[in-house]
């Protein structure tokens, strides 16, 4: 790999710390770029604008970062607990420091409005506080032996290298949640962020760095995912696989690992209904029920994809709801907007598919429905009333601006209804009537359910679905069972 080759001229004059903003890939404690000097262009979603390049590493590099962490394992391992969380806890403070430029950086290559990624990195560093805390606790109870004149211990000790995969919709906060749990468990990291939004990855690497990490410890490796990751899979020096993205990459991400029987931890895809029944808050319901539909643009894999309302208050809601969507303001990122661009034209096309879709199944368009004046990655905030059960919005993830909003006439139809999907993340109810609560909150194949609210996320909580929305939990002390072994020890004394 080279160091420091000559890359294009970034700009740097809306950041208060401009060393923030790296063009390299981060293996082994060196700023680098591959050894072909290639290079991956990033745009602003918001106007095409071209952001920066940075280095695109091969396979071969990619593995180069294994060697690294695997060489850095042995010592980072068994560093003292407290030394490891006072790395963690260095980190966490600057990047709580360097909160806007970090927040700038996220919207110039991701869109998202200002405000929320501010939010993304104040959300992201509670995770790196938490393990931080969470370093010094990692032991299990032990066993009372069960054989005469044999002592019995149990430990948990780190996996080793653990591979971290994470998207564009939250480049920061999946990066931390994964990697600030494996490095409290003595895990070393090789991770791969998205080659749409890698400036950010590299931001948090670089504080990292400041913070003191050794090298070799936290590496990130850009270029394209195929390239990078598959080698990884097949790496038997890979002891896990951390993976955010889609339910059909994590599907053939699970075939490559089978060969070298991996960890794996897959947050992936999402369908989330949102049940909201005849004596629910009817204004809170809304309220709530917007943040969860539009937040990233409705790029978020908790979005609100099916909203089902009871019929007695059906045509209320769909007006309020309308009324409530037509007020959110679109815009570029730093306009600090409700609503900014889509990633990419694929995300927009599929706008457009599920509405012409959902209209042609006799879909009624209550607002928006279309691509938005302000540019040809923005798109209006769209309702879909009366969607039918075979509409494709009510059967894929739409990871975009477009409510689809059906009624019902039963607590066991709808929950039937919500449950009919091989996705099993996140469920939102609103209801007032306590035993009905409880019923539906134990009947929703789902991993996370919301009562009333929309926000359940945060570092304390076990964050994972069920079904084909993914394998194992992140967040919580749960986050870092994937990055340790228990070994049994049975000592016999003589």
């Amino acid at each position: 790999m080279k160091d420091h080759p000559q890359l294009p001229e970034v700009d740097r004059s809306a950041l208060s710390d401009p060393r923030l903003l790296k063009t390299f890939a981060y293996v082994g404690g060196r700023w680098c770029a591959g050894a072909d000097g290639t290079v991956i262009s990033v745009t602003n979603p918001a106007d095409g604008s071209w952001f920066g390049d940075v280095a695109r590493l091969s396979g071969t590099e990619a593995g180069a970062a294994v060697d690294a962490a695997q060489a850095a394992f042995t010592q980072w391992s068994q560093t003292l607990p407290q030394e490891r969380a006072a790395l963690l806890r260095r980190w966490f403070e600057l990047i709580v420091e360097n909160k806007e430029d970090l927040a700038r950086i996220m919207v110039m290559e991701q869109g998202k409005p200002l405000s929320e990624a501010r939010g993304e990195i104040d959300y992201a560093a509670s995770f790196v506080e938490f393990y931080a805390e969470e370093t010094r606790r990692p032991n299990i109870e032990g066993v009372t032996s069960h054989l005469p004149d044999a002592e019995v211990e149990l430990w948990r000790e780190p996996v080793g290298v653990a591979a971290l995969v994470t998207p564009w919709n939250f480049p920061c906060a999946m990066l931390t949640r994964k990697a600030a749990a494996a490095l409290a468990a003595g895990c070393t990291v090789v991770s791969h962020p998205s080659a749409e939004t890698p400036f950010s990855a590299l931001a948090l690497a670089e504080l990292a760095e400041r913070a003191g990490f050794p090298a070799g410890v936290f590496n990130v490796v850009t270029g394209e995912a195929k390239e990078i990751v598959e080698p990884w899979t097949r790496d038997p020096r890979v002891r896990v696989l951390s993976f955010t993205g889609s339910t059909e990459i994590g599907r053939l991400l699970y075939r490559q690992c089978a060969g070298t029987i991996k960890r794996l931890v897959m947050e992936l895809g999402g369908h989330a209904p949102v049940i909201i029944f005849k004596d629910a808050d009817l204004d809170q319901a809304v309220e709530e029920t917007i943040k969860a539909k539009f937040a990233t643009s409705g790029q978020d894999c908790l979005g609100a994809n099916r909203i089902l309302v009871e019929r007695e208050i059906y045509d209320a809601f769909c007006e309020k709801f309308t009324a409530a969507t037509r007020a959110l303001s679109i815009g570029r990122g730093m306009d600090d907007c409700d609503i900014g661009p889509l990633m990419n034209e694929g995300a927009v096309a599929k706008q457009e598919a599920h509405v012409a879709d959902a209209v042609e199944r006799g879909a009624k368009v209550l607002c928006g429905g279309g691509r938005h004046e302000l540019g040809p990655l923005f798109f209006e905030p769209t309702v879909l009333a009366d969607v039918p059960a075979g509409a494709a919005i009510f059967r894929e993830e739409t990871f975009g601006p477009v409510a689809g909003i059906a009624p019902f006439d039963s607590e066991e139809e709808v929950v039937q209804r919500a449950n009919d999907t091989e996705y099993g993340l996140v469920a939102y109810v609103h209801a007032m009537d306590p035993r009905r609560i409880y019923r539906v909150s134990r009947a929703l194949q789902f991993g996370m359910v919301a009562v009333n609210r929309t926000k359940v996320t945060g570092a304390p909580i076990p964050f994972g679905g069920m079904k084909q929305s993914g394998l194992g939990r992140e967040g919580a002390r749960q986050g870092m069972e994937a990055f340790t072994e228990i070994k049994y020890v049975c000592r016999d004394w003589g």
